[in-house]
């Protein structure tokens, strides 16, 4: 791992120019007049607490154009990555995936996504892509060890019917789809196990899953539903949309399917159970170092600026003691 040392923006320090200015003019005024003073042998009324004050000035000037120039330390470091498995996380994206109940509440799909992090999370060394499914199946990512680049990829790319299906109908998934990704080049050739994982709501067309099931053979298969009682459609006006009809049979169409092709089907209310499935598909292997390096970042302003609090405060306190305040100049009433 290698580590360097930067300003992430430099040229924000140059704010304190206008505060550090009128400190240096300051500066230099009592310095000529501590000159004047003492070629007049006059006494000096400047007490430590005001040399002290203008130290905390000093302070807290530095600290805050140092924390405005965001300093930071850079890492760069190589992970390591399984060679031998991958997976792919199949997300539905067609139109039933946007129900929810209330029109403000999470959809199907922001649940997937949410899921398919975590999901991701649990296996971190195994290379991990993204595909999407309504009457065919898309590629957003091919598998890749990166964390990060996973997760934008589902923040970003991944929304409903995007793409559309080719058909229109009040239908349009169907998981015969599925049939086709072990030999469509989604996973490299050294990987000798290969997982999908299938996020979906279940409301499909009817399938074949006998005949699904054996295009998958070879492949892990996992599917998560994500599916709730009362859930709607919502139109842009916040409306129920009445050609939707929610279908409750997705579950046992899944089950059904997993069973077809050696795999395991679960419901959203059981993700702990997706876990430990999806984690014992992918098994134990050896690790590689993964190509690139993987970058790192520790911000340091926040801890500078804090510094800044300590001068501060001697400030206050020092101005609500009455520190360094003026003489006064002594009454002419009175006198003779």
């Amino acid at each position: 791992m290698s580590a360097s040392f930067t300003f992430l923006t430099p040229l924000a320090a140059s704010v304190a120019v206008a505060i550090v200015l009128p400190l240096a003019a300051l500066a230099l005024g009592a310095a000529r007049v501590r000159r004047v003073r003492a070629a007049l042998s006059l006494r000096s009324p400047q007490s430590a607490s005001n040399r002290l004050g203008l130290l905390a000035c000093g302070w807290l000037v530095a600290a805050l154009a140092v924390a405005a120039a965001q300093p930071a330390v850079l890492r760069e470091s190589r992970a390591r990555t399984r060679s031998d498995v991958e997976v792919l996380f199949v997300i539905d994206v067609s139109r039933s995936m946007a129900a929810s109940r209330g029109r403000l509440g999470p959809t199907r799909l922001e649940r997937a996504v949410v899921a398919a992090k975590r999901l991701r999370a649990s296996v971190g060394d195994v290379p991990s892509g993204i595909a999407t499914l309504t009457d065919r199946v898309l590629p957003n990512l091919f598998p890749v060890p990166d964390v990060p680049t996973f997760d934008t990829t589902l923040e970003r790319a991944v929304a409903l019917e995007a793409p559309p299906p080719r058909q229109v109908a009040v239908r349009a998934t169907t998981l015969a789809a599925l049939a086709a990704v072990p030999n469509s080049g989604y996973f490299a050739p050294s990987a000798r196990t290969r997982v999908i994982v299938l996020l979906t709501d279940g409301e499909t067309r009817p399938i074949d899953a006998s005949a699904i099931g054996g295009a998958l053979a070879g492949t892990g298969f996992l599917a998560v539903r994500f599916w709730r009682d009362g859930e709607s459609v919502f139109n842009g006006a916040g409306r129920a949309e009445p050609s939707y009809r929610p279908d409750a049979s997705g579950l046992p169409e899944l089950r059904s399917l997993a069973s077809a092709a050696g795999g395991r089907a679960f419901d959203e209310s059981d993700l702990r159970g997706a876990f430990a499935a999806l984690r014992e598909a992918v098994g134990e292997g050896p690790t590689v170092v993964a190509p690139g390096r993987r970058p790192g970042r520790t911000a340091l302003g926040p801890y500078i600026a804090l510094s800044a609090l300590a001068p501060l405060a001697f400030l206050v306190a020092r101005r609500g003691n009455g520190f360094g305040e003026r003489p006064r100049r002594p009454s002419m009433i009175g006198a003779g």
